[in-house]
């Protein structure tokens, strides 16, 4: 006597042992991020940066943090409105 999950059983197995002849995959995994990786190191100006002991280009430490403190202070408080401006009336 045949039974039906017997035959269900039959197929999956088969329809699994057909996807295992798909040669696909492999190769997709063998180069799967070489183009992330490609396009990162593109954009590495200097790979031997990290090795080097000279200073870097720009400004020191204490200017950085001065900047940096005047510039979220600018943030603190809204702008102040244009107190003259011709030609628009501020009442309604």
């Amino acid at each position: 006597m045949f039974k039906p999950t017997t035959a269900l059983l039959t197929v999956i197995l088969l329809a699994c042992a057909g996807c295992q002849a798909i040669p696909t995959t492999p190769q997709w995994d063998a180069r799967f991020g070489a183009a992330t990786r490609a396009a990162f190191a593109q954009q590495v100006l200097n790979p031997d940066a990290a090795r080097a002991r000279t200073s870097v280009d720009g400004i020191d430490g204490a200017s950085a943090a001065l900047a940096q403190q005047r510039y979220r202070k600018s943030f603190a408080e809204p702008p102040a409105p244009a107190v003259f401006t011709i030609g628009v009336s501020g009442t309604k």
